[in-house]
């Protein structure tokens, strides 16, 4: 008679680090990771037992835990994802912070996300401005489709969604405040081809050449389509700070910063026109 698989014994098992065999464990059992915890001689079942070393063997070829759950936290929003879109990383919600630094709660505001991808930044704006009318811009039908359909499980009636390669589909429209976390990485950087990013859509990832020139794009555009005061605020690579910056100040951009996130590096830049 075999020895039932236990909660402990399957997580050993897996071959993974503990934390991303908790998650996935986790999804299989529809617990969360302190029931896992309280409940390690827990059986799991053989159907269990399947699907989980299933997720678990794709996880050791690399796919992303966050496509293999559907599910990220994003900004205290827990966001459906696919592989359509890139994974919402907690460095970016230095981009949101800032924005909300940015725009009162008192009053209405027009907002812009460009390349929206799962809807992250439009719907954690939204969320936390209730009174902001925030409009998200991507080229992938795909990826407007999941932001929608994350708008409507989460309540959000304050963003709406448009088809639009950056500003192209609103040529009259001006905003408060234009926040993007467009493709930055360079073409030929290494990390393209390691982990995670294996498997993330390559177009949100990188415009190719020195990775600035989406970044170029919308710094030239922005102008023409902030109301006066408005802000533009890019998340951009490691080491394109000072670049961007330039990129800012030449297309009239006053108040030019650049924060840095939680891993001390300068992620986000920022500017007034």
């Amino acid at each position: 008679m075999s020895t039932p698989l236990t909660v402990s014994r399957a997580l050993s098992a897996s071959g993974l680090v503990p934390f991303e065999a908790r998650l996935l464990l986790a999804h299989v059992v529809g617990r969360d990771r302190a029931w896992l915890a309280a409940h390690a001689d827990e059986t799991v079942t053989a159907e269990q037992a399947k699907i989980f070393d299933a997720l678990a063997r794709r996880r050791r070829d690399g796919e992303p835990v966050a496509y293999l759950l559907g599910r990220r936290e994003f900004y205290g929003l827990d966001l459906e994802i696919t592989p359509d879109v890139l994974i919402p990383r907690p460095e970016t919600e230095l981009l949101v912070d800032l924005a909300l630094a940015r725009l009162p709660a008192d009053r209405e505001t027009c907002v812009l996300d460009l390349g929206t991808g799962s809807g992250a930044v439009a719907l954690a704006i939204a969320a936390e401005r209730r009174k902001a009318r925030v409009t998200g811009t991507d080229v992938s039908s795909p990826a407007l489709a999941l932001a929608a359909r994350n708008a409507v499980r989460l309540g959000i009636d304050n963003v709406s969604f448009v088809a639009s390669d950056w500003f192209d589909a609103l040529p009259n429209e001006r905003f408060d405040l234009i926040a993007g976390n467009p493709p930055y990485v360079a073409a030929g950087d290494p990390h393209l081809t390691e982990g995670d990013l294996r498997h993330e859509p390559q177009e949100a990832l990188t415009p190719g050449g020195d990775g600035l020139a989406a970044i170029r794009a919308i710094v030239a555009s922005a102008p023409a389509h902030l109301a006066r005061g408005g802000w533009l605020l890019l998340e951009h690579g490691h080491d394109q700070a000072d670049a961007v910056g330039s990129l800012f100040g030449d297309a009239g951009f006053a108040d030019v910063r650049a924060a840095r996130d939680l891993a001390g590096i300068l992620r986000v830049s920022y500017g007034r026109i």
